[in-house]
């Protein structure tokens, strides 16, 4: 991991850039190096936010400066291992396709040229790559949606769109935690909730996990939505 570059940001923060391409390869680089960083307890660090090609660290300069933290990472980065981070958790969430709760299923196949029942199919075969979570707490970019039903934006967001809704804007698939504004296609809701606040750790996954769809029906989805008891299966996975 000789070709990472440092920037500082601010005065509390430093940039870890992997390079410049959207890959498993680089995000297996920044899981590994995440993980890696986690194992090794170094005073002063807050936090670490994972991006597409990067990852932020968060540090209280009061405690480490900039310079000794990013020498440690430098020594760190030698000996990081990249087989260390591809071992990923994968979660089934079940996602109902039925009727209101995927409001944008009949557009996406007239969009994408096939019928309702395919494009569930294709849908709910890969086991996706979680690249990073953004826009709001929990909402994870997953990669590998199939070209097949790359769909554009909506022209006119919703205000309003219910919790655990699933979309897809463009090449990008992925899971709403919070009732919130959106301009994603939604073919279909899941009644699990990846996010809540008093939960610990609040966010049921984190970067460099997967996510595959497991279709299920609408009395499946009330009867899940009613359990409060209720885990989704989740298994490991060797990349």
């Amino acid at each position: 991991m000789a070709d990472i570059q440092f920037s500082p940001v601010g005065d509390s923060s430093v940039l870890l850039e992997f390079g410049h391409d959207i890959s498993e390869e680089t995000n297996a680089k920044i899981t590994a190096f995440s993980k890696a960083l986690k194992s090794m307890p170094t005073a002063g660090i807050i936090d670490q936010v994972p991006a597409f090609c990067s990852l932020l660290i968060n540090y209280d300069p009061r405690l480490v400066t900039y310079a000794t933290l990013v020498k440690k990472m430098k020594e760190l980065s030698k000996t990081a291992s990249q087989a260390a981070g591809a071992m990923g958790r994968v979660f089934e969430i079940p996602v109902c396709y039925d009727g209101e709760c995927g409001p944008d299923l009949e557009n996406i196949a007239k969009l994408s040229g096939l019928s309702a029942e395919e494009v569930i199919k294709i849908h709910s075969e890969p086991e996706y790559l979680i690249y990073m979570l953004g826009f709001m707490p929990g909402f994870p970019y997953l990669g590998g949606l199939d070209e097949r039903i790359h769909v554009p934006r909506l022209e006119d967001p919703r205000l309003k769109i219910p919790q655990g809704s699933v979309g897809i804007g463009g090449a990008q698939t992925g899971i709403y935690p919070l009732e919130s504004p959106g301009g994603w296609q939604l073919l279909g809701r899941t009644p699990v909730k990846t996010y809540e606040a008093l939960r610990k750790p609040p966010i049921l996954f984190e970067a460099g996990d997967y996510i595959k769809f497991v279709p299920i029906t609408k009395e499946m989805f009330d009867k899940i939505e009613n359990d409060a008891g209720y885990k989704c299966q989740v298994r490991r996975k060797e990349v």
